[in-house]
């Protein structure tokens, strides 16, 4: 899971993609704002989910995932050797009580310590 977009990108090949593709691991972004795409907004219960489609081709390219009920949503795209119902599966699975899935709410968390200078790098 990485904090940014698999293929809902205008070049089909954003961070999560990239990451994976260079790594050779399953991949999938979860991103916090739509950077590329067009869909609605998904009702307002947890596991709601709406796709979100190229302007041009209306093929998938993600979805619109609400994490927690009344929240914004979260953008969920496939990245690498995943499927997107996996990688919304995978991202409902770590919301555990956040908007942000555990994974990245986390990963966001310790940055935010070593800019305060509260931890030191390994």
């Amino acid at each position: 899971m990485a904090d940014g977009q698999g293929i809902a990108h205008p070049r089909r090949m954003g961070l999560a993609a990239h990451l994976g593709l260079l790594l050779d691991v399953p991949s999938f972004g979860c991103a916090k704002s739509r950077l590329f795409g067009e869909g609605r907004a998904p009702n307002a219960a947890r596991g709601s989910f709406e796709y979100l489609t190229a302007p041009n081709t209306r093929e998938v390219v993600g979805t619109y995932v609400r994490t927690k009920d009344r929240v914004a949503p979260v953008i969920v795209s496939a990245g690498h050797r995943i499927t997107l119902e996996e990688a919304v599966a995978l991202t409902l699975d770590c919301a555990c009580g956040y908007r942000i899935p555990e994974p990245t709410r986390l990963a966001h968390h310790i940055v935010n310590r070593f800019r305060r200078g509260e931890i030191q790098a390994y």
